[in-house]
């Protein structure tokens, strides 16, 4: 049976975490709000998951994944249901446990990402916070963006398993995540990317073999993939970006 996967269309946004591992692994998944057959249904249908759930289960928010009568909310959460399923969680049970964390930071760096263009209320338009939103970026592009890119760098450099993988010896969840932060991070701020890049060459490192495994390469030039725009959660503002 597929997986059934609920996030909004047009945006790759936290639902991306989520598709680059089933799309790494083959897996047999349905995008529901991208099927063209449902001509908006599936959004429909996402909806209604939101307002009433699924017998004792209601999601806050999407990305939420169905695998059979079973529905998992939160993008750490999925992955770290996913993981063990698909190959991509250490074998070991307390590595899981540390790649869970560093998924947990993804999440938390993510959060922080999206405040830069929308500091005061996420109902509010960009237009509405740009005073606030120019400082917010000011700040993490010098204090937060180093912060957790090089948190990043020193677990690569320190993992006893070797720097090719975040956690453990083989591929993970979480080395599929440090992509997608990498990809976000270069649309959203490509100024402050390029400078600081040469501090962190393990994570790009990681990022580019990432980016050559084949079913991520097919995928990558693949329809399926959705491109970057202002409507998620990395978005480009050339006033909020500036070399680091």
């Amino acid at each position: 049976m597929a997986y059934k996967l609920y996030y909004w269309d047009g945006i790759p946004g936290r639902g991306e975490f989520v598709r680059l591992v089933l799309e790494e692994t083959g897996a047999d998944y349905v995008d529901i709000a991208r099927e063209p057959d449902r001509q908006g249904r599936g959004t429909t249908a996402m909806l209604k998951l939101l307002k009433d759930g699924d017998g004792a289960t209601i999601p806050f928010a999407p990305p939420f994944l169905k695998d059979g009568d079973l529905l998992i909310s939160h993008v750490a959460n999925i992955l770290f249901y996913l993981g063990p399923k698909l190959g991509l969680a250490p074998e070991e049970e307390d590595l899981r446990f540390v790649a869970n964390g560093l998924q947990l930071t993804i999440t938390d760096f993510v959060a922080e990402i999206h405040d830069t263009h929308h500091p005061i209320g996420v109902s509010l338009y960009y237009e509405d916070q740009k005073p606030e939103a120019s400082r917010r970026s000011s700040d993490f592009l010098s204090e937060r963006l180093p912060k957790f890119l090089g948190y990043f760098e020193r677990v690569l450099r320190q993992n006893p398993k070797g720097a090719g993988h975040i956690v453990g010896g083989r591929l993970s969840y979480v080395d599929l995540s440090l992509f997608q932060l990498v990809e976000g991070l270069r649309y959203a701020f490509p100024k402050a990317m390029r400078s600081y890049e040469e501090n962190i060459p393990g994570v790009i490192a990681l990022h580019d073999a990432v980016a050559e495994r084949p079913n991520i390469r097919n995928y990558l030039a693949s329809d399926r993939r959705l491109s970057f725009n202002e409507a998620g959660i990395f978005r480009h503002y050339p006033e909020l970006d500036r070399a680091s």
